[in-house]
């Protein structure tokens, strides 16, 4: 099974997010900051979704969805974020991204991002 990686900043929801994505029986790396995500990425197994919050301490959360995909432009990218005015910018709208992959922070239920995990690993020639 691929790896899921979770940036964000906030432990209590990083590590929420994480002990739920692995009872559903992924394998999660995760991390406060991108720097460390980044190193873990290059020397660890391939990682095929990355759930990004937009706030971080050392890069902004687009920046780093948009140095990730030139990076591995396989990976899906879900966006974690608590700003409720959030727009996405057109560049990563052009990278496939679109509101639907856009979730609000504090998540009352994880359910829909887990669906979301699930449906960003099937091969994109076998999704609906």
């Amino acid at each position: 099974m691929a790896w899921i990686l979770i940036v964000d900043d906030e432990e209590m929801i990083r590590e929420n997010l994480k002990a739920y994505l692995e009872d559903e029986g992924w394998r999660v790396a995760a991390f406060a900051a991108v720097a460390p995500a980044l190193c873990w990425l290059q020397t660890g197994d391939p990682c095929q979704v990355c759930i990004m919050d937009m706030r971080l301490p050392d890069m902004d959360g687009n920046t780093a969805i948009r140095t990730l995909h030139q990076m591995y432009p396989e990976m899906e990218f879900l966006i974690h974020t608590g700003s409720s005015s959030y727009n996405l910018p057109d560049d990563l709208r052009a990278l496939g991204l679109d509101e639907s992959r856009v979730y609000q922070k504090p998540l009352s239920d994880m359910a829909p991002l887990a669906t979301a995990v699930h449906m960003l690993t099937v091969p994109r020639e076998n999704r609906i």
